[in-house]
């Protein structure tokens, strides 16, 4: 027969077997959110269709020839460098949201960004950026302000080269990757739907390219 000492240390070692288990879970790096498969997708180029329709809130925007462009001869580029924020946003708008974008940042002394602002509604909006002078990627909202959410550490973005943002919205749940790499997982449910676009601080002088929106519009 067994002993009770014997019993007593099974049990201790199976609960401390299982305390163990459960923190790995809750520690366990979270699935990457998805859309339904059968979600539309729009896609801007801006070689078959430009930015008619587009909002352009601050910032001068516009489509150029761009040698090296990600897809055709085409790019749309951001060339305002006095305002605090420069903001263009697409038609429609969008509860749970998956877009992917690419940037170039050109040049810029003060910053060199491009995000991707999502959820935007009367001048509120959440925004994902990459910045080529800081290290750091960053979830920030804004509401008469920008506030930071989330920030990750990351190899700086070069000027001159061109970069893939990604940011997934479901529900009160943001995830975002900077070239392929998930970084930021965020949960936040002050802004629920709204448009999508682009957007770039300060001197930023930032090319934008395959702008594609995975959603439903509302």
């Amino acid at each position: 027969m067994m002993s009770r000492r014997y019993w007593t240390r099974a049990v201790l070692t199976t609960l401390a077997a299982f305390t163990t288990a459960r923190r790995r879970a809750a520690t366990a790096a979270p699935v990457d959110l998805k859309l339904p498969d059968d979600a539309p997708t729009q896609t801007y180029d801006f070689d078959s269709k430009g930015i008619e329709g587009w909002q352009t809130v601050a910032g001068q925007w516009a489509v150029e020839e761009m040698a090296g462009a990600p897809s055709g001869t085409k790019a749309l580029v951001q060339r305002a460098t006095k305002n605090e924020f420069n903001v263009i946003v697409a038609p429609a708008a969008y509860r749970d949201v998956d877009v992917t974008m690419k940037f170039k940042p050109i040049s810029g002394r003060e910053d060199a960004s491009g995000g991707i602002v999502f959820r935007f509604t009367d001048g509120k909006y959440y925004v994902v950026r990459a910045n080529a002078l800081e290290s750091n990627f960053r979830l920030y909202y804004y509401d008469r302000g920008r506030r930071q959410l989330a920030s990750a550490s990351v190899k700086p973005p070069a000027l001159g080269q061109w970069h893939t943002v990604r940011v997934v919205a479901v529900g009160d749940q943001i995830q975002a990757w900077l070239n392929g790499t998930r970084y930021l997982d965020h949960r936040d449910l002050r802004f629920k739907s709204g448009a999508v676009g682009l957007w770039t601080k300060a001197d930023s002088i930032t090319a934008f390219d395959d702008l594609v929106i995975r959603a439903k519009a509302l």
